[in-house]
């Protein structure tokens, strides 16, 4: 028994160092945009997809890793860019969200046994909600903006696209899910 909790704790941190390593791949597909300072990647992407597939805990320790990898100052973060200044920078609050709405959308996502993609997308909105709370917070602090201006900077262009990596996060993590399942590589 002891052998088969340590397999599964193995696969666990595999999984999560997978999901961190497509997090940062995620990072380097930028779109900046001329009216915000924070660029648009497809990073909230794989923090949604670490969540519908690892669940609460893979899914937090995935983006723990991505943020503790680029903290320690490899290149993981968009544009290249890894060490504490972008964490604690003008985008670090989104960065800072990862881990915290990738658990909270894995949670959601527990807690109905077989999701459908309409309930991932509901519980992903959520996560992103707290992505979007806890950047706007830090965006506003270090450019020293109004609340509605972050919310304009920081939020309302990225919406439209957003909604978008939500449906695409929610249909490949459905599929996955349940192909990682058949394979018996993750618990239902």
């Amino acid at each position: 028994m002891n052998s088969f909790k340590k397999r599964i704790a193995l696969k666990e941190w595999i999984l999560a160092a997978i999901f961190a390593a497509i997090t940062a791949i995620m990072a380097q597909i930028i779109i900046q945009i001329p009216f915000s300072e924070v660029p648009i990647t497809l990073q909230t992407l794989a923090v949604f997809l670490s969540a519908a597939v690892l669940g609460s805990r893979g899914a937090f320790l995935s983006q723990l890793t991505y943020i503790l990898i680029g903290a320690a100052g490899l290149p993981v973060f968009a544009g290249l860019k890894g060490g504490i200044h972008v964490l604690i920078g003008y985008s670090g609050g989104y960065i800072w969200s990862f881990p915290v709405a990738a658990f909270l959308t894995g949670f959601i996502l527990e807690r109905k046994n077989n999701p459908s993609r309409i309930y991932m997308m509901i519980a992903m909105a959520v996560g992103l909600i707290v992505c979007y709370t806890l950047g706007t917070l830090q965006l506003a602090f270090i450019l020293n903006l109004t609340l509605t201006k972050a919310l304009l900077a920081g939020v309302a262009p990225f919406i439209p696209l957003d909604l978008i990596k939500l449906t695409v996060a929610s249909l490949i993590g459905y599929e996955v899910r349940k192909a990682l399942i058949r394979a018996n590589l993750i618990k239902a």
